[in-house]
């Protein structure tokens, strides 16, 4: 029987792996510059840590989540998303105690039983960031920055900043009266899961993207007309810090995100070059998540950002890097038995000063080891024949000049002093 990838998984092959590579770095690079330092959390959580953090009547809880048991006593879910890890993780092991606020990042696998589509799959890679500690909307707009600041970093264009404010439990709950009246009469011509949100939290139906559901709420009363005045103040302070970081956004009234945890900042990074997979990068402020899952009342914000995403992006705007410029290295080609063994020295002496180095070990024609040399993007070939090893010589060939020369074995370091 031949195996296959669980479905909505994928290999990520060695030809791909140094992209994946180039794209981490980058985000290392940009946490770094923000100032934030990495946690990593583990795969799998408590379950109930999802289901009371972002919310029981989610997709993600109630559709999504890959569960599992353990002598049918725990139950256990691999991870769906970010930041109820982290903020159970601040929680856990004392962070509060820290200098605020607390701004750490990762970049790890999430895992969702969703209907794989282009630009989403069942196991993702996720950069993300929370800051832990403050309230003010300078930090939102702090946190929306470096998401900005990475687009540009990687090159990205044709993309827009929708922003809105969902309110906070005090002026939610009359948004809430206000809104389940209006859809009473207009739940028969909606779909089966917008019925169910209605009741649960009403405002993520103005969300869904099905034309039928869309119609049945249009001239809906908006959370933005019915903010408080505190989060009216925050949602307006946070467009005068966009504005001074000179980034520009959108008002748009109907982003609400899907996790019940979130209050007052809502965004999203919008394009068009990703067909039904519009959102690049999403988050928003979550300032009763860590109350909710066992904590002290701790502001938080942040955002996920999936690199399967962002590469799926680069390609269609056609700003992926080259990555295919030879490698510094070396290959000693042998050409007879002895000069075999010889090389498996001279490899271990360039390794040991940094210099990576590769032999042949399958006995092939030098002009298949020189094939070989080529497709593993060597740099330097170094010819080994037991004539002329046993005077300390070699010949190189520059395999992007094509310039052959003698060199004293001992010497090989000095190729990469140019």
């Amino acid at each position: 029987m031949q195996f296959s990838a669980p479905k909505g998984t994928n290999d990520i092959l060695a030809s791909h792996t140094p992209l994946w590579r180039y794209v981490e770095g980058k985000f290392h690079e940009i946490a770094s510059l923000f100032g934030f330092q990495e946690i990593r959390t583990p795969m799998f959580e408590n379950a109930g840590l999802f289901s009371r953090g972002v919310g029981e009547g989610t997709d993600i809880v109630t559709k999504e989540m890959f569960t599992f048991s353990h002598s049918q006593k725990e139950m256990f879910a691999l991870r769906p998303e970010g930041t109820a890890a982290v903020v159970r993780s601040y929680i856990e092991n004392g962070m509060s105690s820290e200098p605020k606020p607390v701004k750490l990042y990762y970049i790890e696998n999430m895992f969702r039983a969703e209907n794989p589509q282009k630009g989403r799959s069942r196991q993702f890679t996720q950069f993300g960031i929370e800051t832990l500690g403050s309230a003010s909307a300078s930090t939102d707009a702090e946190t929306i920055s470096v998401c900005a600041f990475a687009l540009r970093q990687f090159g990205i264009s044709n993309v827009e900043l929708n922003i809105n404010s969902v309110g906070c439990p005090v002026c939610r709950k009359a948004y809430y009266e206000k809104l389940s009246v209006f859809l009473e009469s207009r739940l028969d011509s909606m779909c089966p899961d917008c019925r169910s949100r209605a009741a649960k939290n009403p405002m993520r139906v103005l969300d869904c993207k099905q034309e039928a559901c869309q119609a049945a709420t249009a001239g809906a009363p908006l959370m933005l007309d019915n903010l408080c005045n505190d989060c009216a103040s925050h949602f307006e302070e946070l467009q005068h810090c966009l504005a001074a970081s000179k980034i520009e956004f959108s008002v748009n009234p109907r982003i609400v995100r899907g996790l019940d945890y979130y209050t007052k900042t809502a965004f999203e990074f919008l394009t068009n070059d990703l067909g039904s997979q519009s959102a690049v990068c999403a988050g928003g402020r979550y300032d009763g998540l860590a109350e909710t899952i066992g904590g002290k009342p701790t502001p938080g914000v942040g955002f996920g950002f999936g690199i399967e995403r962002l590469l799926l992006l680069m390609e269609a705007q056609g700003v992926l890097p080259n990555l295919g410029a030879r490698q510094t290295g070396v290959f000693f080609a042998s050409l007879d038995s002895q000069s075999a063994r010889d090389a498996l020295g001279y490899a271990m002496e360039c390794r040991s000063k940094g210099i990576a180095a590769l032999t042949d070990t399958l006995s092939r024609s030098l002009k298949a080891q020189m094939k070989y040399a080529d497709k593993l993007n060597s740099r330097y070939v170094i010819f080994l024949e037991a004539e002329k090893t046993s005077q300390g010589i070699a010949t190189v060939r520059d395999m992007e000049t094509k310039e052959q020369f003698d060199i004293d074995l001992s010497g090989i370091a000095s190729l990469f002093d140019k």
